[in-house]
């Protein structure tokens, strides 16, 4: 075998084992897509580990829309436990935001939107026409795949009286999972949703902190944010720990 013939052969192992080591991590081209504001939306905010609600069926952050083992699979209750129950804790730049009662495996600054690209039939049949990088490389052609999501992992800016955080979404909601229109449009839509002041989206507890909340469980709290390209987001706390992993359990 000449030089030129091993060092691609080494180069191909290389690059097998790079992409082999991380199965279920999206190896997409950095695209740099400019994407609209979505200005002056309520928000509230939720945790892994939080019970809102145990006779609903979206009641639960144990489990999350993409992930049925969301409480494991983030190494447990994003905050602290009191007497068997999972609260939100405030959260402060000195150790960047990251809760202070365990250790998450996944990225704490995490955050949803009211579309579920993969559970609510409606938005999976327009998933492929309306977000803006389904097309994108190692995004085109799973339309029709229900173990892949197109909207977990993916990296939001937000914006709160001068400060800005950036977060992956992780779940979906509040109280709408359809809503192409707000998520995806460029009018600056307001929500369908009117439940929790018409909130847009939640937070973690991290991003709660980061972005100056004025509660951490209230439903005043209002945020500009839009989609970002994992090439436009800065360093800073939330790039600390980034989640790859895809759709489980579902």
């Amino acid at each position: 075998m000449t030089c030129a013939r091993k060092w691609m052969a080494a180069l191909f192992v290389f690059v097998f084992v790079l992409v082999g080591c991380q199965p279920h991590a999206v190896m997409a081209e950095p695209m740099g897509r400019q994407y609209p504001w979505h200005t002056d939306i309520p928000s509230t905010t939720f945790w892994v580990g939080e019970i809102l609600d145990p006779n609903a069926s979206d009641g639960s952050q144990v489990v999350s829309t993409y992930d049925s083992k969301w409480m494991a699979n983030y190494g447990g209750c994003d905050g602290v436990v009191v007497d068997g129950v999972c609260w939100a804790d405030a959260r402060d730049p000195s150790n960047g935001y990251f809760p202070t009662h365990m250790t998450p495996l996944q990225n704490p600054f995490y955050l949803d939107l009211p579309f579920d690209d993969v559970n609510n039939d409606a938005a999976f049949a327009m998933r492929a026409d309306v977000i803006p990088w389904a097309n994108d490389p190692g995004f085109a052609g799973r339309a029709d795949d229900r173990s892949f999501s197109y909207m977990k992992n993916r990296w939001v800016e937000i914006h709160k009286d001068g400060s800005t955080c950036f977060g992956q979404i992780q779940d979906a909601g509040p109280a709408e999972y359809d809503d192409a229109a707000y998520v995806f449009g460029a009018d600056d839509r307001r929500p369908k949703s009117t439940r929790f002041n018409g909130a847009g989206l939640d937070v973690s507890p991290a991003l709660n902190g980061c972005l100056g909340f004025d509660s951490l469980n209230g439903d005043q709290d209002r945020v500009d944010w839009r989609f970002v390209d994992d090439v436009d987001v800065p360093d800073g706390p939330w790039r600390r720990v980034v989640t790859l992993q895809q759709v489980v359990g579902w």
